[in-house]
């Protein structure tokens, strides 16, 4: 079911881990993004935007994630959208002939099933730098930042004073690090993704996370600060004080402690002298 959430601005949240996908309407038709993570709530949504009349004229991943990577037949063929670096990634991945397989492998059992893998990471790279996100609609200015994953972005649709987050700025999942090579700095990566974000934050009301609730008003620096409070006790070794994890977290999602257990030990000890 799509809610508005702002002026031309709706969401459709998937069932299983509240994935968020904004619809962004345009002159012609609309922006998809992050199409959603089961079949039958792909087509749901599409069949949503048939009765407002509403085609899909571009896409756009956030990240390359499998949950934000994903699309349906019925959304039809509009070009599908993402940075240089998280289209590389999902190229190299498609370049295995195994690739079904190991992306199959991030499916949680209880959609294995039901998540449609036939259009997959079909990403089309925009050029590097790239500010504005081509397309026939309110202008939409790309943010890319280093946290969480390969050519993160987040989307700022400045008219409408909201800020697509991808996956950062939840009520349910604390900040999930990047530490796939030895090369980086995640917490430090983090923390240049904040202060990106934060740098618009007067110009935003409404922040769409990757997953969770809708942040409002005051909500928005709130949510920034949470964040970067968290990664502040990852990088100096303390246990975060955190609503999302511990006896604070939301009813069923309290496997969110086992991702903060496993980087606590990741990153947490690292900064130990």
């Amino acid at each position: 079911m799509l809610k508005q959430v702002a002026e031309g601005v709706l969401v459709h949240q998937s069932e299983l881990l509240q994935n968020n996908t904004a619809v962004v309407q345009g002159s012609s038709g609309v922006l998809l993004v992050d199409a959603g993570i089961t079949g039958g709530e792909m087509a749901c949504l599409a069949n949503d935007l048939r009765e407002l009349g509403q085609p899909v004229i571009a896409g756009f991943s956030t990240h390359p994630d499998w949950d934000h990577v994903l699309w349906h037949a019925d959304l039809g063929d509009a070009p599908r959208y993402g940075t240089a670096r998280c289209a590389a990634h999902m190229q190299e991945l498609l370049s295995n002939s195994d690739w079904k397989a190991r992306a199959a492998e991030g499916l949680p059992p209880e959609i294995a099933e039901e998540t449609p893998l036939d259009l997959f990471g079909r990403i089309t790279p925009l050029p590097p730098g790239t500010a504005r996100l081509p397309w026939d609609g309110p202008e939409v200015r790309i943010i890319e930042h280093p946290a969480h994953s390969p050519g993160h972005a987040a989307l700022l649709i400045e008219e409408r004073r909201v800020l697509v987050a991808g996956d950062m700025l939840s009520d349910v999942f604390v900040p999930m690090l990047d530490d796939v090579n030895d090369t980086n700095d995640p917490i430090e990566e983090y923390l240049v993704g904040l202060r990106l974000l934060e740098a618009v934050a007067d110009d935003v009301d409404t922040v769409i996370p990757g997953h969770g609730s809708v942040a409002i008003a005051d909500q928005v620096r709130a949510r920034i600060d949470l964040d970067r409070a968290y990664v502040h006790a990852l990088r100096d070794a303390r246990t975060p004080t955190d609503p999302r994890i511990g006896p604070t977290a939301k009813p069923g999602w309290e496997w969110v402690n086992d991702i903060h257990e496993g980087q606590f030990q990741r990153f947490a000890k690292g900064s130990q002298p």
